[in-house]
């Protein structure tokens, strides 16, 4: 059935070029039927335009005849029968297959019937009339405008055959009467035949414009036919009455099909009975049936009453409503109502309540199912005085997947995270997913602790083991957050808040650990919320400032440089330490605008000093993963007019153990400038040669718990610095020593082969007045020596 809008119907819009049959246009209209119907006109005229030809030639042969031979006359209208046959053949055999649908190419090739055509009957006005006389001529041109006329109602329908007729025999006979007659008869027959042409057109459209019009009535009759009959045969809506002894009277068909019983029989159940159906003789009523004898023994209103009936075996769902009915006393006399099935309805219901309360990726329960659970358990923990719990779990490593194999390999690794995890649930366990690498458990009954010990630790194995997907092997693992209501939480958010402590708290510790809930974690929670706000603030309020350690030469002590020390003093809470305020001004995306502010205040210090001395600045991984921190050097360099090989950037190792997110690009980009780098703290984490043979450092510094080593004759330190040392001379890279604090430590590390040292030993972090002073002090004592 078409699709077309009605208003196509209403209103065919008819192209003049698609009605010649130039091309089919790529509108909402339906050509083919429309093609079928040009076509067909065409053919059922097919005789009548034969017998018009035999008719016209037989005229012409006695009106040539004194002026042309007769065998060549004869010859002609053989020809001319022979071709009006052809086409009168053509055009029958082809009704058949164009009877419903004909194509742009049908109509085509009607041309060039057309076309033949003409050029056999332009042979007697060019060859023969244009040497008779003006009489036998104008006889001639009297047949020929005949056969034109009775042409262009035969073959109308199809507009370019019949114009390509018209127009070339008109172009004949026209240069007949200009040799015969002059030029007024000549435009005579010129203008007679644009008036047949423009008569054919506009009776070709008219008759397309009158089938378009049939063809869109027929299909929106169809339409409403297919409606009515989808609507009567599919419809689950139904009437049902019953008397004062609630049974069925004047039952309708459509009644008595849904409840599978003979329309006559029906008549005279009890109407509960026939709802019941089998279920009537055992008693096992639906809650839905029950409250439907009460409304009924009540002799009230109801209505969208749900109940389940059985019906050849088959449970239906139905929703019914009725009133009391009532004679011209106010009598109650039975009920009067309607009933639909909505099995349909209800099944399409379960479907969009599972869709919202299950993970479409895993099939485990989502976080409102799961939430559910929860306030369920914690219910059913207060009303008997037990204990249930709530485990949170979160993959470790499970982002390195993602970003390395993709999103669909990380999918499936969450249906095996899910296989495993539902394996190790029993009757009293919920699992479901959060979302993310995000998992949950509900433990209805948490009385027995060493049970909730043994699953959490049995989801870190299990979970451990390794992945088989696609040729990987993947490497996961899972930290698990405990909580224990009602003693961590009274209410499911509590509980959940709780538990989201716990996991916070293992992963911090590393991972691949079970962390219980503790009151101590919503103390330090608050401390950390309260320093977040803080700490957003802390720039803009003026509170942060900089405090600058010297760095000296090992041989000579002499200064070489300061090191940019990041202090925070809150006027309510005091100094906070670095050590708490860094790793949160990382996690809570703070430490992009923090270390501007540290990188544009260091310079614009080193910028006051009289002395050549560099200035160190600590960078966050964070800030070098973001390709903006390149810009903010340069203006920072800019701005303060300090020269690019006073500024030592230094970094951690672990601003590499991240791939792909171009943080040695940035470096590379930043030393273009003329920055120097130094790698801190090396050998502490996750130590690499191959990052130190990729980037230009020009300096490694040695963390402080390996000078503090080696000063108590550790051979493993002492070993590791000279290995630092060796590496440092053999790549060009200088060495310096951190938390040197006693003179025996200095000459140590000296001994060792270190080339700068840093600690309290030569002094400790200075406030900016003091480290000034130095700075201009030092250089003046060099400049004098």
């Amino acid at each position: 059935m078409s699709t077309r809008p009605a208003s196509q119907f209403a209103h065919p819009r008819i192209d003049g070029r698609a009605l010649l049959g130039l091309y089919d246009p790529a509108d909402t209209t339906d050509w083919a039927p429309i093609r079928a119907a040009q076509v067909n006109a065409g053919s059922q005229l097919a005789l009548f335009l034969l017998a018009a030809n035999v008719v016209a030639a037989a005229l012409v042969v006695l009106v040539l005849e004194p002026v042309a031979p007769l065998w060549s006359l004869a010859s002609w209208g053989a020809v001319v029968a022979a071709v009006a046959v052809a086409i009168t053949f053509r055009r029958l055999a082809a009704r058949q297959r164009t009877a419903e649908t004909a194509t742009l190419r049908d109509v085509r090739d009607t041309v060039v019937e057309g076309i033949a055509l003409a050029a056999v009957w332009s042979v007697p006005p060019l060859v023969y009339g244009i040497k008779a006389d003006p009489a036998i001529a104008f006889g001639l041109w009297i047949v020929v405008a005949l056969l034109m006329t009775a042409s262009a109602v035969a073959m109308a329908a199809l507009p370019m055959a019949t114009l390509s007729f018209l127009g070339i025999l008109g172009a004949s006979i026209t240069v007949m009467l200009y040799f015969v007659g002059g030029p007024l008869l000549a435009s005579t027959a010129i203008v007679f035949t644009a008036l047949l042409m423009l008569v054919c057109f506009g009776r070709g459209k008219a008759l397309v414009v009158i089938r378009a019009g049939e063809i869109a009535l027929a299909e929106r009759d169809e339409t409403v036919s297919l409606l009515l009959r989808e609507f009567a045969e599919h419809s689950a809506d139904w009437l049902w009455e019953t008397d004062i002894s609630r049974r069925i009277v004047r039952a309708s068909p459509r009644f008595a099909h849904s409840v599978g019983l003979d329309p006559l029989s029906v008549n005279g159940m009890p109407f509960l009975q026939v709802l019941a159906g089998s279920a009537w003789e055992s008693g096992n009523f639906s809650s839905g049936l029950r409250a439907l004898a009460e409304k009924l023994k009540g002799r009230e209103s109801f209505r969208d009453l749900l109940l389940p009936v059985v019906v050849n075996g088959e449970e239906r769902w139905w929703e019914i409503a009725a009133n009391p009915r009532l004679d011209e006393r106010g009598a109650f006399v039975g009920f009067r109502g309607v009933g639909s099935d909505v099995t349909e309805q209800r099944a399409s219901a379960d479907k969009i309540n599972r869709m919202a309360r299950f993970d479409t990726l895993t099939g485990l329960p989502n976080r409102l199912l799961i939430n559910e659970a929860l306030v369920h358990a914690m219910g059913q923990a207060e009303k008997w005085g037990s204990r249930c719990a709530f485990m949170m779990i979160d993959l470790d490593r499970f982002k390195a997947v993602n970003d390395t194999l993709g999103h669909p390999i990380g999918d499936r690794l969450l249906g095996r995270v899910s296989e495993r995890l539902s394996q190790l649930m029993t009757d009293n366990e919920v699992i479901g997913r959060l979302g993310g690498d995000e998992f949950a458990v509900v433990v209805r009954d948490a009385s027995d602790s060493a049970r909730m010990e043994q699953l959490a630790q049995a989801i870190i194995d299990t979970l451990s083991r390794p992945y088989e997907l696609d040729q990987h092997t993947l490497y996961t693992g899972a930290s698990v957050g405990v909580a224990t209501g009602p003693r961590d939480g009274r209410t499911a958010e509590m509980l959940i808040r709780s538990a989201d402590l716990a996991l916070y708290r293992a992963k911090d510790a590393g991972g691949g650990v079970v962390r219980v809930y503790e009151p101590q974690l919503h103390v330090e929670a608050e401390e950390r919320r309260i320093l977040e706000m803080a700490l957003r603030k802390a720039v803009q309020n003026d509170e942060m400032h900089l405090n600058y350690q010297p760095v000296v030469d090992a041989a000579t002590g002499m200064l070489t440089g300061f090191e940019a020390l990041l202090r925070w003093t809150h006027p309510e809470l005091g100094n906070i330490s670095p050590v708490k305020f860094i790793p949160l001004a990382e996690e809570a995306r703070l430490i992009a605008p923090i270390g501007e502010w540290v990188v544009r205040t260091a310079c614009a210090e080193a910028a006051r000093w009289n002395s050549p001395v560099r200035v160190a600045v600590n960078v966050s991984p964070d800030q070098l993963h973001n390709p903006a921190f390149v810009s903010t050097v340069a203006s920072a360099l800019a701005n303060s007019g300090l020269p690019p090989e006073r500024l030592e950037l230094e970094v951690t190792e672990s601003v590499f153990m991240r791939e792909g997110t171009g943080a040695t690009k940035v470096l590379e980009r930043i030393m273009d400038l003329g920055v120097r780098l130094s790698l801190d703290d090396f050998g502490t984490g996750y130590s690499s040669l191959g990052y130190l043979s990729r980037t230009r450092f020009s300096s490694i510094k040695i963390d402080r718990s390996f000078v503090q080593g080696a000063s108590r004759n550790v051979p493993e330190a002492i070993a590791i610095i000279r290995a630092v040392v060796a590496l440092a001379q053999s790549l060009g890279m200088a060495t310096t020593a951190e938390g040197v604090e006693t003179e025996q430590e200095h000459h140590m590390v000296q001994e060792l082969g270190c080339t700068k040292v840093q600690g309290y030993y030569f002094g400790r972090p200075l406030p900016v007045e003091e480290a000034r002073a130095v700075a201009n002090r030092d250089w003046g004592e060099a400049a004098a020596a």
